[in-house]
């Protein structure tokens, strides 16, 4: 009996030894996944006041409707969705959004910039991020020239927080993405990139992140799981069904907040939107004086015009009738005359009867 007492003791502590194994496997596994590093890394606290400060200087090709032309129909679309933001942050833990779109050129740097400028103005703490540091191309919308960002930090000190940048005019903190690099997803694949977003999402309200198209790099992959949510960019007459349907496919439905349809040619909110820009309080017109433009020589001469006009109307129309009508209409102008001349303070003996 006690040897098959101690072999069940063997059996029993090899199956405990096994699974805990397995355990710990896993959780390095998923540590691994999450890019946590091995060592918990401080950071020291972050100044925001003490941030360099840089100005801005959009072109008008940047479509940074929000800088450019803040009274626009565009500009109010892009308070509107900072405003539904707002409202689903009440609702469910969104703080670091990741913003991309299924191919290049379908305006989701437009977006960043102009959603990050909106959400702002609010009086909130918002960190533009340039998530694309392989073309970077962010920074130039707002005629900013090469700095050094997040590329330079993955490449150097992780104990030294990166440049970030306040902006003058738009009021948020930009990280750019430094000079371009070739091994981008090694650089955000080490686990630093995590341990940074994390100690930044306790200085910022937003956290805005510009990220390369999901269906052309794996770089959207990590950014993902770095987020909170997720807003799709698409551009009417330029994404696909078939790649919108792929783009979809790939990003985490459970992050996923929205879209935006870019270059929407929508005519009905053009028309609402221009009927309410035309109630606003606008300021008085000054009234002009009628003087400035009576001409009083042939004002004076006009009723005697009028006179001959009666004599002639019987004559040119061969009715008594025609008289009696030409008589009615030049007293009725006589009295309109009169009321203008009154008004402009002239003397009622200057008007021939």
């Amino acid at each position: 009996m006690s040897g098959i007492f101690e072999a069940l003791q063997r059996s029993e502590s090899e199956r405990l030894g096994v699974a805990t194994e397995q355990l710990a496997l896993a959780d390095l596994l998923q540590g691994a996944e999450r890019g946590v590093p091995n060592e918990e890394k401080c950071f020291g606290p972050i100044d925001l006041g003490q941030c360099r400060s840089l100005p801005v200087s959009p072109s008008p090709h940047s479509r940074l409707v929000c800088l450019t032309a803040n009274e626009s129909l565009s500009a109010e679309t892009f308070r509107f969705l900072g405003v539904r933001l707002r409202h689903l942050q009440q609702s469910r833990p969104i703080k670091k959004l990741l913003i991309t779109s299924t191919m290049p050129e379908e305006g989701k740097s437009m977006v960043c910039g102009n959603l990050a400028t909106t959400l702002a103005r609010r009086r909130q703490k918002v960190l533009l991020l340039e998530g694309d540091i392989r073309r970077p191309s962010l920074g130039s919308k707002f005629g900013l020239c090469q700095v050094p960002g997040l590329s330079e930090w993955l490449r150097g000190d992780r104990e030294r927080i990166p440049n970030i940048y306040r902006l003058e005019g738009p009021g948020f903190w930009f990280l750019p993405a430094g000079s371009p690099a070739e091994n981008s997803l090694e650089l955000m694949q080490s686990g630093r990139l995590s341990e940074l977003i994390n100690h930044l999402s306790a200085y910022f309200d937003w956290i805005v992140i510009d990220s390369p198209p999901v269906l052309s790099l794996a770089d959207t992959s990590v950014w993902m799981r770095l987020t909170d949510g997720i807003l799709l960019v698409t551009r009417e007459g330029t994404t696909e069904k078939r790649l919108l349907h792929r783009g979809l496919e790939a990003l985490e439905s459970s992050k996923l907040v929205g879209a935006v349809v870019n270059s929407s040619k929508n005519t009905d909110d053009t028309r609402y939107y221009k009927y309410y820009q035309g109630c606003r309080p606008t300021t008085a017109k000054p009234q002009r004086d009628v003087r400035q433009w009576c001409n009083w020589s042939q004002l004076i001469k006009l009723p005697s015009l009028l006179s001959s006009f009666v004599s002639l109307a019987p004559k040119l129309a061969g009715i008594g009738s025609a008289s009696r009508f030409g008589e009615d209409v030049a007293f009725r102008i006589l009295r309109s005359i009169r009321r203008v001349m009154g008004k402009c303070h002239a003397k009622p003996s200057e008007i021939e009867r």
